[in-house]
């Protein structure tokens, strides 16, 4: 059984505001208290495609793992490594990343796409933040309903720190018009 979801945000920011804050999100030491998930981000591998003008990264992301407690006690493991792959096209201005975990495989397999895009209404200004998430719990399929209930939790989850990242990204935002506009922070 597999748990998906989708959201849609629209940041009221220009794309290159948005991107440029999804870049610093982790990075920023006072977010680390909203998104205390969120471990440790290392970059692996930055390459910049002269022909298409494509940037495309590789970032290693370890967090706390997925779940109820009580599935981190079975499982005796409360880290998760995850990779995130990033493709930038600054001249088509779309930005997708897709994350997935690396470790815990053999328990849950987590994957994580999100789009930005210029908003279609108003795309100088506003831009679109498209995310989708799959969850499913492995062990526990031959038990449909136990499964059900821990993936509905860890989608539950999956959403709050969703929303903690939308909040961290709206402050990012708000920061670098700030700072572009020479208004002291």
């Amino acid at each position: 059984m597999v748990r998906a979801y989708s959201q849609e945000h629209v940041y009221k920011h220009p794309w290159e505001r948005v991107t440029a804050a999804s870049w610093r999100k982790f990075a920023d030491p006072e977010n680390k208290r909203t998104l205390s998930h969120i471990l440790e981000v290392d970059t692996l591998n930055r390459k910049l495609d002269s022909n298409s003008g494509k940037l495309y990264t590789t970032r290693a992301i370890t967090i706390h793992a997925p779940g109820p407690w009580f599935i981190r006690r079975i499982i005796g493991q409360d880290i998760c490594h995850c990779v995130e792959s990033t493709v930038v096209d600054a001249n088509s201005r779309s930005m997708q990343l897709a994350t997935r975990n690396i470790s815990l495989q053999k328990f849950i397999e987590v994957e994580e796409k999100i789009r930005y895009d210029p908003h279609p209404e108003n795309p100088t200004e506003w831009t679109t933040c498209k995310q989708e998430t799959s969850i499913r719990i492995k062990p526990l399929s031959a038990l449909a309903s136990m499964a059900e209930k821990i993936e509905q939790k860890c989608v539950d989850r999956f959403q709050q720190n969703s929303a903690k990242g939308r909040e961290v990204m709206e402050r990012i935002c708000k920061y670098l018009e700030a700072e572009s506009s020479g208004i002291p922070i």
